[in-house]
């Protein structure tokens, strides 16, 4: 008798309509099945060239090294009544942040975060809060290089700052793109270099765009589901082309997103501050 798969449907329907043992059988081999073909997309997540615009790129992301002389003497008080108990318990609390004493010695603070190379001239952006206040800034670059830096420019209310670096070698640069184009769901790279020990690298979706968290008049932050780990501040994040869509500036804690200032604001601050203009305060 010819081989017929339809008898052998009826024939099987029929045996597993009288076996609830052999009944059951279908389900978990059509489970088995379900987790067998699950598993090979599971194990490759995300585009394949991520390993292959981080390798081109990392070289230009660095780590901000940054110092400042704190005098223990200026020490912002709350404002309360001369004389009254919450002077002396004020003045009491601050004397132990300094160590429980009365050294009134001035002591170097260290400070570290990230940035990148726009121009193998040696112009670096970063965030304005890595620098804010630092008397001194060294730019590391990834292969353990320490430049001294000096400060181009600054925009506080976008949170940009421009450095200048002087090397005696080549030094690798990355682009800006257009983080107008960016939409929900595309994958993006977030590289930070936040302990001078080479760069990290991450990588997610943009989950939203234009987020306003009220820190200044032009919120209109890209959210992303990459990892930005603290030390990452004022690191790029790139699309899968390796051009720079945005500087990683904040992490909500709350909900673990991870916040980026778009590229355009960016490009914007680089190219409005050449080398030729003062820094702005």
């Amino acid at each position: 008798m010819p081989f017929d798969p339809l008898n052998l449907h009826r024939f099987s329907g029929g045996l597993l309509g009288r076996n609830p043992v052999i009944r059951s059988l279908p389900a978990a081999a059509f489970a088995m099945a379900l987790a067998f073909a699950a598993a090979e997309p599971a194990a490759a997540r995300g585009p394949e060239n991520i390993a292959d615009v981080a390798e081109q790129v990392i070289d230009a992301v660095v780590n901000i090294s940054t110092s400042q002389k704190i005098d223990p003497r200026v020490t912002e008080l709350p404002d309360v009544p001369p004389g009254s108990p919450m002077e002396e318990f004020f003045d009491q609390f601050f004397k132990n942040r300094r160590g429980g004493g009365n050294d009134q010695t001035p002591r170097r603070v260290n400070s570290l975060g990230s940035g990148f190379i726009i121009d193998a001239s040696g112009l670096v952006v970063t965030n304005n809060h890595v620098i804010a206040d630092a008397d001194e800034i060294n730019v590391i670059l990834n292969d353990g290089t320490k430049l001294k830096a000096t400060l181009v420019g600054k925009d506080t209310k976008s949170d940009l700052a421009l450095l200048r670096v002087h090397s005696d070698k080549p030094i690798k640069a990355v682009k800006f793109g257009d983080s107008e184009k960016l939409r929900l769901g595309e994958w993006v790279i977030a590289i930070g270099n936040p302990f001078s020990l080479g760069g990290s690298v991450t990588a997610g979706i943009v989950s939203a765009r234009n987020r306003d968290i009220n820190s200044g008049p032009y919120d209109n932050y890209i959210q992303t589901d990459a990892a930005i780990n603290r030390g990452n501040s004022g690191g790029p994040l790139f699309n899968l082309n390796g051009e720079v869509v945005g500087v990683n500036t904040a992490i909500i804690s709350i909900s673990s997103a991870s916040l980026a200032r778009p590229a355009a604001a960016g490009s914007a601050c680089a190219s409005s501050r050449s080398p030729t203009i003062s820094p702005r305060a």
